[in-house]
């Protein structure tokens, strides 16, 4: 604890070089951030916990020429409390989903450990019409700002409060850039079971102010063909993705030794966005989820802390989301969210964001998981506290 506590005070001590005017060109950056989260889970008629995290972000890209780059991305992050006593959870923080094992615990306590992760780890070479990527980067193929069925490399939770880089994903990369706003884009992410193997290929392009696209491959067990379209009017933004998962089998032995049936399913997701004019900045989403052969899961605590993938972004037939947010003042935004789940399950939530200076900012967010006595998240209801207080350099 002490060797990673005295590496953060370090990041001061490299940055204060960095004089605007006086420092030469130089072929590197180095930025990142480090931010103190406190959580607190309030459990109905169950034990509360309290939690804490110190998360360390190091952001490092060193430029060989204009056209070749290397870039990574680190997290260290010390966990104590409540949680950090549990092994389960360890071992999910631990655990890498990639090709290569980039992330490990390290410096364990009785009620304390330090994991670092490296989830962005590449080299990037481009030209004109040209690029090509290789390591561990971010595939961002979804066009919705909710749910993204195209993005079949790189899914995420929309309840995370505390990953707004978002993971990446072991791969080989190309595009070749085909006019304006188009291009083809192929990629590979490998697996060490050959069977789990994803590549695609995605065509982007632009039709009478509409983007669309058009992706066709497979994603670990499944092939999939998916398309997105989006566009703006008077203001708004209308987006939707649509992906068709064929599995490749009939059946899967998953690693606890259990057989799992797979069927064909086809994920949906439309929303609308709208910026309302004003000195407030009032902005409103709202999007409608659809999956015709839904994931079963045990209970909330397992879907709330699975890998997503495109295939099981829920866990009923139906969702629907809508947030709305404003400005308070010019330094402090709020926003109110919700999502309804078709087996009476929904989630409410608040999040502030206040700038206390350039650098300096301090999120609060409340989340509530509750529904009907049968349903998921009325099974376990429970309220989630975090308070974030960062510093970006």
């Amino acid at each position: 604890m002490r060797a990673f506590i005295a590496s953060l005070l370090l990041v001061p001590l490299v940055l204060q070089a960095q004089i605007p005017g006086l420092e030469p060109e130089k072929d590197w950056e180095l930025s990142g951030y480090v931010n103190y989260m406190m959580t607190g889970t309030l459990v109905d008629g169950g034990e509360d916990l309290l939690d804490n995290q110190v998360h360390n972000r190091l952001d490092f890209e060193y430029r060989f020429s204009s056209q070749l780059r290397f870039n990574a991305s680190v997290r260290n992050r010390l966990f104590w409390g409540d949680s950090a006593q549990s092994e389960l959870y360890r071992e999910v923080i631990g655990f890498d989903p990639g090709y290569l094992d980039l992330t490990f615990n390290w410096g364990e306590g009785s009620d304390f450990f330090a994991n670092t992760q490296f989830d962005r780890l590449y080299f990037d070479w481009h030209s004109d019409n040209y690029q090509g990527r290789v390591g561990r980067f971010r595939i961002n193929w979804g066009m919705n700002t909710i749910w993204n069925p195209n993005d079949i490399f790189n899914s995420y939770s929309i309840y995370d409060v505390d990953y707004p880089e978002r993971p990446g994903t072991d791969a080989l990369y190309f595009t070749r850039k085909l006019g304006y706003a188009s291009e083809l884009n192929l990629a590979f992410s490998p697996s060490e079971d050959s069977e789990l193997h994803s590549y695609s290929a995605r065509y982007l392009f632009n039709v009478s102010n509409w983007d669309a696209q058009v992706i066709i491959g497979k994603s670990n067990l499944d092939f999939v063909i998916g398309a997105g379209l989006a566009t703006d009017f008077a203001g708004a933004s209308l987006k939707a993705e649509s992906t068709l998962f064929s599995p490749t089998k009939d059946e899967w032995q998953t690693a606890d030794g259990n057989v799992q049936s797979l069927t064909t399913s086809v994920v949906s997701s439309v929303e609308l966005g709208y910026n309302f004019s004003g000195a407030r900045n009032w902005m409103s989403t709202v999007a409608l989820l659809h999956i015709t052969e839904p994931q079963d899961v045990q209970n909330a605590i397992v879907f709330l802390n699975l890998p997503l993938t495109a295939r099981t972004l829920s866990f009923t037939e139906f969702t629907a989301y809508a947030d709305l947010g404003f400005d308070i003042t010019p330094l402090n935004r709020i926003v109110f969210s919700g999502s309804y789940y078709d087996d009476d399950s929904f989630y409410i939530g608040v999040s502030s964001t206040h700038s206390l200076s350039n650098d300096w900012q301090l999120v609060a967010v409340a989340q509530r998981f509750d529904g009907a006595s049968d349903s998921l998240f009325g099974q376990t209801p429970n309220t989630l506290i975090f308070a974030n207080l960062g510093w970006n350099f």
